[in-house]
């Protein structure tokens, strides 16, 4: 009975004074690049803080100071300002929505997972699992490459070839254009409900979706590549290993297809303006991603120049609280 209780603290801005959580905050703090354990360690600086100053309510501008603060002094700079560029975007009040395309496996399901847990986002869906269910709503007699794999679509075609034509990438297009119904559906109904989403797949073609500016949400296009042939050729073997119900032979006897369809989909961002990013390493891959979202919300608003500016003063009013870095 003699042991204190754990003091609750208060964020005064949230209804009904929502206590301050060490576990929301350490989400929060993941986008900044730092693994699960600091980001906690962090969070429980700043609880710390809170309890050494006596407070008992807090304001958010107040928590998201101190959290700069707390970040400044135990890992630097680079994660502070990380830090409150998302802050600023996630203060936006518009839904948030990711399109990552591709070819198969140069790594978008990993990094959709790995981005959704540091951006807090909790709907991450597949182009393949929307062409699952349009299969339960068309036959194969009405949609014939809805039931082959992206770099199978050749022989789904129907209809004659122009001679010059690229019969893999005419069925492709066909197979991606019936998708692309499907995950405007998605993206439309993310709007409506002002829900944060992220969508992976082969079939998010740059120009096949109509809905990919809308002044109701941040929405941020992107084609994952894999420039190098024996890194992308890795990529199957692992799969392999690693997953019993997606043998990689498959993906390795239809490996110049799947590299055919990387180049068309290269080419169809690079005509439209859609930012291309080399996988190589997932960190690093991640911090590009985010570092696009960023720009992609602050491009969308008039808030830029006041979100720089709220940046440098709070890295000032930090650098004065905890003296200069060595």
């Amino acid at each position: 009975m003699n042991e204190k209780r754990r003091k609750r603290i208060l964020i005064s801005e949230h209804e009904h004074g929502l206590p301050y959580s060490k576990g929301l905050a350490a989400s929060s703090l993941a986008v900044t690049g730092l693994g699960p354990i600091q980001s906690y360690g962090i969070a429980n600086m700043v609880e710390q803080e809170l309890i050494a100053r006596d407070v008992a309510t807090v304001s958010e501008d107040e928590l998201q100071d101190l959290t700069l603060e707390v970040l400044r002094r135990e890992v630097g700079d680079d994660y502070a300002k990380a830090f409150i560029k998302w802050q600023s975007v996630a203060d936006l009040d518009a839904p948030l929505i990711i399109l990552i395309g591709g070819a198969t496996g140069v790594g978008k399901s990993t990094i959709a997972t790995q981005l959704a847990t540091r951006l807090g986002i909790t709907r991450v869906i597949s182009t393949d699992a929307v062409r699952e269910v349009l299969r339960s709503a068309f036959t194969r007699e009405m949609f014939p490459t809805l039931y082959a794999s992206s770099f199978e679509a050749d022989k789904a075609v129907r209809q004659p070839i122009p001679h010059s034509g690229d019969k893999l990438i005419i069925g492709f297009r066909e197979q991606a254009s019936t998708v692309a119904v499907g995950a405007q559906a998605l993206i439309d109904r993310a709007i409506a409900e002002g829900t944060d989403l992220i969508v992976e797949g082969t079939h998010l073609v740059p120009g096949f979706l109509e809905g990919v500016e809308h002044k109701d949400a941040v929405i941020v296009p992107l084609l994952v590549t894999v420039e190098d042939e024996e890194l992308h050729r890795s990529h199957f073997y692992w799969r392999t290993r690693e997953s019993r119900q997606r043998p990689g032979e498959r993906y390795l006897n239809n490996f110049k297809a799947i590299r055919r369809l990387q180049k068309y989909m290269l080419s169809s961002a690079r005509m439209r303006g859609v930012p291309v990013i080399t996988h190589i390493d997932l960190d690093a891959t991640l911090t590009n991603v985010i570092d696009h979202v960023i720009r992609k919300a602050f491009e969308m608003t008039d808030q830029g120049t006041e979100v720089a500016s709220r940046q440098d003063k709070l890295l000032e009013a930090a650098a004065e609280v905890v003296g200069p870095r060595t």
